[in-house]
């Protein structure tokens, strides 16, 4: 089974694609993870993503699609793959579609969580990060014991430059005009499953595990 999650940068799609891949034993490509840990390790390409990502942008479609290629290459055996943070253009869904049709594979299904803008700013913008063993907080939803310092190790939490509001207003105004056009692709196709992300973690677990059970069918 191959699968897509996607929606507005702060709707939970990761959270949300590490629980399927646990409960259906997929693989789990996260394009952010691996742009994350290039930006970490200073690689070329992760100086070249930083730019992009610390300005709200999409790294360009080329840099992207070479990444994701390397990846898929690795993930085609077993139960299959989940992909989380691509394709988010329609050039990088036409060239998934290449690069899957060349391996004789398909994607099965499309999931777009779907979630305010309002709703998204209030999540982002509030999140805040120890500098030094990376614990992840929230000012209104997990806030730290001592404003502005660590549970684990006491340092200061710190917000993220891509986290910051003005960059995630530019975020969500990037995905409407960038990502958004997929879900008519994806219906076009006869893929695309919408799922509310409101609600706690479970309560949107819940109405994937049915869009998937739908499936099985």
């Amino acid at each position: 089974m191959i699968l897509i999650i996607f929606g507005p940068p702060g709707a939970g799609k990761g959270t949300q694609a590490i629980l399927i891949s646990e409960n259906y034993n997929m693989i789990h490509i996260s394009t952010g993870n691996i742009l994350r840990s290039a930006v970490k390790e200073g690689t070329g390409l992760g100086e070249l993503a930083k730019s992009y990502m610390d300005n709200g942008e999409l790294v360009p479609d080329d840099v992207v699609i070479g990444i994701i290629k390397d990846e898929i290459k690795k993930s085609i055996s077993g139960n299959g793959f989940l992909l989380d943070g691509f394709p988010r253009t329609i050039p990088q869904a036409e060239a998934l579609d290449r690069m899957l049709n060349s391996e004789q594979l398909k994607v099965n299904d499309v999931l777009s969580i779907e979630v305010t803008d309002e709703e998204i700013i209030k999540r982002i913008s509030g999140r805040r990060v120890c500098e030094k063993c990376g614990a992840m907080y929230h000012n209104s939803f997990d806030p730290s014991r001592e404003k502005g310092m660590c549970d684990n190790c006491g340092e200061n939490l710190y917000q993220r430059d891509d986290d910051k509001e003005d960059v995630v207003r530019t975020r969500l105004q990037v995905y409407r005009e960038q990502t958004e056009p997929l879900k008519q692709y994806y219906e076009n196709a006869d893929l695309l499953s919408e799922v509310d992300g409101l609600g706690t973690i479970e309560e949107v677990s819940d109405r994937i595990e049915k869009v998937l059970k739908s499936m099985a069918k």
